[in-house]
């Protein structure tokens, strides 16, 4: 439900503007859904004792530079009190700007470092399959194995050594 209500308001935002006004955007629009996130944040703009107008004027102060147009999406947030989509429309808006460069973000989980050339040659070759630009970034976690996620493209792909040795024991031990 939040999400088809984020791409309304998204689909609203973006209607007009270019793609390099998009991005402005979404970078602003980035650090308040970095904020929201924080229990303080969330307690302002929750509280039934502080208005609307004073909501608004705290929000806005969190953003430098921000032009009418923005002011008045933000505003309307407030108004209808959906500041609390403000992570998700942010997720809309970095999804939309994707689709539109063709350039996809994903995720290389291992429990080692990937090398350059190996992430490089992953990154290839998933560009070529999915015909867009894939951007891969390496996190080390203790996972056993390598998982790598497209969010926006919903693709997981992973390879888990444990699932590996459960499948050569059952395989052993069905030839025997």
């Amino acid at each position: 439900m939040i999400s088809a209500i984020s791409k309304k308001y998204v689909k609203a935002l973006l209607l007009g503007i270019d793609k390099e006004q998009a991005k402005e955007y979404y970078e602003k629009l980035k650090i308040l859904g970095n904020a929201y996130k924080l229990e303080k944040m969330q307690n302002i703009i929750l509280s039934p004792n502080i208005s609307k107008d004073e909501k608004y004027n705290f929000i806005i102060s969190l953003i430098e530079n921000s032009n009418e147009n923005l002011n008045n999406f933000i505003k309307i947030l407030v108004e209808n009190d959906r500041v609390e989509l403000l992570p998700s429309i942010c997720n809309e808006i970095r999804y939309q700007i994707s689709i539109q460069e063709n350039k996809f973000a994903g995720k290389i989980i291992s429990f080692k470092e990937i090398d350059d050339k190996s992430r490089i040659d992953i990154e290839n070759k998933l560009s070529n399959k999915f015909n867009s630009t894939i951007i891969l970034e390496n996190i080390i976690t203790n996972y056993p194995g390598i998982k790598i996620e497209i969010e926006d493209l919903g693709v997981e792909i992973s390879f888990s050594i444990n699932r590996l040795k459960a499948q050569m024991t059952e395989h052993i031990l069905k030839a025997i």
